[in-house]
């Protein structure tokens, strides 16, 4: 949070490509799961809602416009919040495919990775015995392999075939490099200010969640920023709501959904994204800081309003 930012945004990512249906009968798969979801966690405070899509019938993430069409039209049509499409997709996509429903949908924001990265999953495999579908053990398996790809061109690209729809990016930094990444776009400009750049701690190839790793990543950001970036963090996994509180409590931002993590509390899975939001939400009242409605976010990252997307 700058010197000019009162309120706290709570960013929901309401399902992602990182978990799969085995791992939790709450995790939003249906269109109409997705929409619930981000809804209800709208109404539980939350000012941007980020989304992925899910193949309705066996959950496998998709990034096909036509099924984010099938549920972005009744989240806008619900409720105020900021909708922020994903760019990652899966690892397992060409940023071709990632790329399409920001291209195509032009949303107020999109998240955009800032690096290429190991991004291991497969730790995951163990706690599980009797998988839903056939997709899933390979795709968490596949993980050791795999690199989740975002290499400088494939940066520019995204930006670049996005520069028309005037859509803000959320910096996805995974690691400090990241951070110097989203410094080398601002200086070709690709990318303007108040950049929103979204630190993520705790997944397997990244940055770890200990206190440490958040000030270090903090005083890099203020470093090669300054005044010119709004800050906002996740924790993966157990580490979802302590370091959203750490940031919190430095000025930043936050960020939680059953993308990031399938937990209300140890061995307690959320039921909704709505829990989450309204977990984070106490924990932020209780400090004293206030939240941030959606049209105050759009004030903040200065972004073109809903009325200017294309769906």
């Amino acid at each position: 949070m700058s010197a000019n930012q009162s309120k706290v945004i709570i960013t929901c990512a309401v399902t992602g490509a990182i978990h799969t249906p085995t791992m939790s009968p709450h995790l939003p798969i249906t269109p109409d799961e997705i929409a619930e979801g981000a809804i209800g966690a709208a109404r539980a405070g939350a000012a941007i809602v980020h989304l992925h899509a899910r193949m309705p019938g066996d959950g496998r993430p998709t990034q096909d416009p036509a099924v984010f069409k099938q549920f972005l039209p009744k989240i806008k049509a619900a409720s105020d919040v900021v909708i922020n499409l994903t760019t990652g997709g899966a690892p397992t996509m060409t940023v071709e495919e990632r790329l399409q429903p920001a291209l195509q949908l032009k949303p107020e924001v999109a998240s955009l990775n800032m690096g290429s990265m190991n991004f291991g999953l497969y730790e995951m495999i163990p706690r599980y015995k009797d998988w839903k579908h056939d997709w899933e053990l390979p795709y968490l398996a596949g993980s050791d392999e795999r690199i989740f790809k975002n290499t400088f061109r494939d940066i520019a690209y995204i930006l670049e075939s996005c520069s028309g729809n005037d859509t803000r990016f959320e910096i996805e930094c995974y690691d400090i490099g990241h951070l110097y990444t989203a410094a080398h776009f601002l200086e070709r400009r690709l990318v303007k200010p108040p950049l929103f750049i979204q630190s993520v701690f705790g997944i397997r190839g990244g940055i770890g969640p200990h206190p440490e790793d958040v000030l270090h990543m903090k005083r890099t950001a203020d470093r090669l920023f300054g005044a010119d970036y709004r800050w906002s963090v996740l924790g993966a996994g157990r580490n979802q709501m302590y370091v959203a509180t750490m940031s919190a409590v430095m000025g930043g931002n936050v960020r939680v959904g059953l993308e990031d993590s399938l937990w209300l509390g140890k061995g307690r899975l959320a039921q909704t994204n709505a829990e989450q939001v309204a977990k984070i939400r106490r924990i932020l009242e209780e400090l004293g800081l206030e939240v941030a409605t959606p049209g105050e976010a759009r004030d903040i990252l200065r972004l073109k309003g809903k009325d200017n997307v294309n769906f």
